[in-house]
Order: structure tokens, then C-alpha cells, then sequence
């Protein structure tokens, strides 16, 4: 039985996981045949994972019944493991969703902090011990203090860590001295650090970072997963120059929400059609020129 949990988290925290958009069709509804054409993609192109229903999947955008058929969608349609984004302001909704992940076959569970809640530090210790009693999946912390409105502390992070059932966390405050102090307060847990920007991921890797939950393996998934092997191996020379085309690409695409403009990247290289869901909006023509430039800068660099 440890055998089967350490070899099920070894999957779920090492590796290079798309935070994957949701295609919608011109009518608003979730477009699941480009769906299944781009988790497809993807896993040709030799991601480890993937990650629905997260931030750049337009999550809050979702309803309840919706965000449940996607998870249901994606795991059975991926071959690769599912880690299902979860989370809300609501305990009790947070346990619904994850439970129903577990049900239908996903993974593990990608738990975003409370938002809008915005409990005090013993309230989030108590909301994640809550959630993660009540599946066996194991599941990762998301901090993520853009979505959220606050960060979870080191403290709280490391003493959830001690929960058999949470097994890592995307580290998106985009700081890679938090990223380094997690490390190495963790080292002795199982318990896994993935970075949530492409931007930190050689960095990242060098300190103890497994993997990434990023943007950019929605495009390029080779040129990330290329960095992540190379730095593992310390080659990182052989890593530098995918390094600085990745960290150009990515402060262009957060020059809007990254789920406008990754998909209006991808809409450039024919994977999927641009439509978001309000309140996010389609790109202006100056918008579209910047991506349009950052991705012809990438692909000629």
C-alpha cells in the first residue's frame, strides 16, 4: 500500500502538467471535441499531466454541474493523470468537488485557497485538514495571492505538509525565496514543491522544485518539459536559452489575463478558437499585436 502512494504522488508532483484552458464554441458552451483534440496534443507531446478547471481554465466561469461534467470529461478522455482544480470559498463545496473528482477517476485535486473568505491562518489550516479527511486523493495546496487576495504563510504551508493526504503545492506568488524556504523546510515530508511559473522553473528546479503547473506547456509543451529534464540533470547550460525564451514569452502573455491571451496563442497556431467567457474579454487589436510579436519573437528566436 506505500508502494502504490508514493509512486502516485511521485506522478502527480514530477513533471511538467498544463494548467489547460477550456474551449468554448462561439455559443458559450464548453466545446469538448477541441477539448479532447488538445489534451491529445498535449500528451504526444509528452506532458506528464494535466490540470483542468484551474485558473487559466477560466474556473470561475464555471458552474457547479459544468465544472463536474469537465473533470468527468478530461479523465476519462486523458491518459495521463488528472489533477482536477477544486476549491472555493465554501468548505462543504470544496469537499463536493473533490469528492466528485475522486468518484469519476481523476488523480488528485489541485485545492485553491479559500477566496473571498479569506480565513485567518488557524481557519485555513482547519478548512485544508477538513478537506484532505475527507477523500483519500491526494491532493496539492494552490497558492495562488492573485486569486485568492492573501497567501498562505511558510507556517501554515509546512504544517499542512504533515497531512498524509496533501501531497505538494503549485507555489504561484511567483517568489522564488518562498520557493526556497518551502523546499527546505519540507525536505524531510513527502511532500512536493511544483512551481506555478515558467519563468521560476530552472531556478526553481535547482533548489528542490519536481515540477510545474505553468502557462507555457499550453504552447510549447517540448520547450518546457526540454528545461524541466535538463535542469534536473544540472545541465543548465543546455536549459538557458529555452529558459530566456520562455521568461519573454510568459511577461508578454500575462499582459492580460493568461486565459484570454493563451488562447488567443493558441488560436494563432490553429490548436483551438480564441472565445473566453465574460468578464473576460477578447483581446483589442493592440493586445493582439503584442501576442502576435511574442510569438513570432519565440519561434524565430
Amino acid at each position: 500500500m506505500m508502494i502504490t502512494f508514493v509512486t502516485t504522488m511521485e506522478k502527480l508532483t514530477h513533471g511538467v502538467y498544463p494548467a489547460i484552458v477550456t474551449p468554448f464554441d462561439e455559443n458559450d458552451n464548453v466545446d469538448y471535441d477541441a477539448f479532447a483534440e488538445n489534451i491529445r496534443r498535449l500528451e504526444h507531446a509528452g506532458v506528464d499531466g494535466i490540470v483542468p478547471c484551474g485558473s487559466t481554465g477560466e474556473r470561475p466561469t464555471i458552474g457547479l454541474e459544468e465544472h463536474k461534467r469537465i473533470i468527468e470529461f478530461v479523465s476519462e478522455e486523458a491518459t495521463t493523470p488528472v489533477i482536477a482544480g477544486a476549491g472555493s470559498p465554501s468548505t462543504k463545496e470544496t469537499i463536493e468537488l473533490i469528492q466528485h473528482a475522486e468518484d469519476v477517476g481523476a488523480d488528485g485535486a489541485l485545492v485553491i485557497g479559500p477566496y473571498y473568505s479569506s480565513p485567518s491562518d488557524q481557519g485555513l489550516i482547519k478548512h485544508h485538514r477538513e478537506v484532505a479527511n475527507a477523500t483519500d486523493l491526494p491532493l496539492l495546496l494552490y497558492n495562488h495571492p492573485d486569486g485568492m487576495g492573501f497567501s498562505l504563510s511558510p507556517d501554515v504551508i509546512v504544517e499542512l505538509a504533515e497531512h498524509p493526504n496533501i501531497v505538494g503545492i503549485k507555489e504561484s506568488a511567483g517568489d522564488m525565496q518562498l520557493v526556497n524556504e518551502l523546499c527546505n523546510r519540507t525536505i524531510d515530508t513527502e511532500f512536493d514543491v511544483m512551481t506555478g511559473w515558467d519563468s521560476l522553473l530552472l531556478p526553481a528546479v535547482s533548489v528542490g522544485c519536481t515540477g510545474i503547473i505553468g502557462l507555457g506547456s499550453n504552447i510549447f509543451p517540448e520547450d518546457v518539459k526540454f528545461i524541466l529534464e535538463n535542469a534536473k540533470e544540472e545541465n543548465y547550460s543546455e536549459a538557458f536559452e529555452k529558459h530566456h525564451k520562455i521568461v519573454a514569452l510568459e511577461r508578454e502573455l500575462m499582459t492580460e489575463h493568461p486565459s484570454i491571451t493563451v488562447k488567443y496563442m493558441m488560436s494563432l497556431l490553429g490548436f483551438l478558437e480564441p472565445h473566453v467567457r465574460k468578464p473576460q474579454y477578447p483581446l483589442n487589436d493592440e493586445q493582439k499585436t503584442v501576442i502576435r510579436d511574442a510569438l513570432q519573437a519565440y519561434q524565430s528566436g
